[in-house]
């Protein structure tokens, strides 16, 4: 039989929050305690160097990361994926320019990883001033680019998961440009976050160069492979938009934040902040239209909820909130487009 301690030593035995007691008196110096305490518990467990080398270096990253990124937390950003190896002259480099300079324009920041080619590309579209860069350290390639080198918003990072991580975990929307293994892993990591609910819905856009087809022929391959084959569902297709067209995927970037705004788990309900209220002939649509995606009850609207008084900034938006099936994430991007699709209230 498992004793406290034991179940403790568990991050899969974590009792699940009790929203009902009284709140933690400081729950950052909380946090911090747990940290020192797992740091207390390598110790005992006679952790090996090289894995506490791996821990040592993660947290310092992170913590830079978190550091640089928590100043920028007012405006939105896009991550921006593509090949460290295209030239200048190609026209996917001046795709990506053309990409960086419409976001920037909107006042977003563009977030690439900082080197040559397609990242190159997108800051220097954007500008200094809108651009952040995560840099991965490797022997051969890369340095940052001239446009985010020594810039106080280039962070540099020594593990591809963490720089992942800043990558996926900051950002507003997703934009993959055509790329090698790098850019694949990294389309297809956002593409399973998304799909598994372990990220946030973002809108995530696969952009071609002018008249080309690297995503169209990637996406006629998932079409005749993984859905022919019954491995995804047709709502997949939902969280991902094919294109070669820079105000296409501006476009779809903006649009997904017109009457959606942001959502937070309270409890077993799903908490949509809206941009506009919804009249009670729209509500009674969303109930009858995607009653599937419920795992009981219905959608009901609301004010916002007393477990999110500590997001201020959102406070006087009103809420959509249903028990959500935490399976049908195709179907939930479908319900934002259709309440996107709203006419201004």
């Amino acid at each position: 039989m498992a004793t406290a301690d034991s179940r403790a030593d568990s991050p899969n035995d974590v009792p699940d929050l009790d929203l009902t007691a009284a709140p933690i008196a400081d729950p950052i110096a909380d946090l911090i305690e747990r940290i020192r305490e797992s740091a207390d518990r390598l110790h005992a467990d006679r952790t090996d160097r090289g894995d506490l080398k791996i821990l040592s270096r993660t947290l310092r990253e992170l913590r830079y990361a978190f550091k640089v990124f928590a100043g920028y937390r007012d405006r939105k950003k896009v991550t921006v994926f593509g090949s460290a190896r295209t030239r200048p002259e190609a026209p996917a480099y001046q795709q990506a320019m053309d990409l960086g300079a419409a976001f920037a324009k909107e006042n977003w920041l563009v977030i690439t990883g900082a080197g040559s080619g397609i990242m190159e590309a997108g800051h220097r579209g954007a500008g200094r001033a809108n651009s952040m860069g995560l840099n991965i350290m490797l022997p051969f390639e890369q340095s940052a680019n001239e446009v985010i080198r020594d810039d106080s918003k280039l962070v540099n990072m020594k593990y591809f998961f963490t720089r992942k991580l800043m990558f996926v975990k900051e950002c507003h929307a997703v934009v993959c440009l055509p790329g090698g293994f790098g850019t694949m892993d990294e389309a297809l990591e956002v593409l399973t976050l998304v799909q598994t609910g372990k990220r946030d819905l973002v809108p995530i856009v696969l952009l071609d160069e002018p008249g080309g087809s690297y995503w169209k022929d990637w996406h006629a391959y998932v079409q005749k492979h993984l859905l022919g084959d019954g491995m995804i569902s047709p709502e997949d297709f939902s969280l991902y938009k094919v294109t070669d067209r820079v105000k296409q995927a501006l476009d779809e970037s903006l649009t997904f934040y017109r009457v959606y705004n942001s959502q937070r788990y309270v409890r077993k309900h799903l908490v949509f902040r809206l941009n506009q209220r919804l009249t009670d002939e729209q509500l009674a649509t969303v109930n009858e239209q995607y009653a599937d995606i419920l795992a009981d009850g219905a959608f009901a609207q609301r004010d916002a909820l007393k477990e999110e008084a500590d997001d201020t900034t959102v406070a006087e938006l009103p809420r959509l909130v249903f028990h959500f099936n935490r399976r049908s994430y195709g179907r939930l991007r479908q319900l934002i487009d259709a309440l996107n699709a709203l006419p201004d209230a």
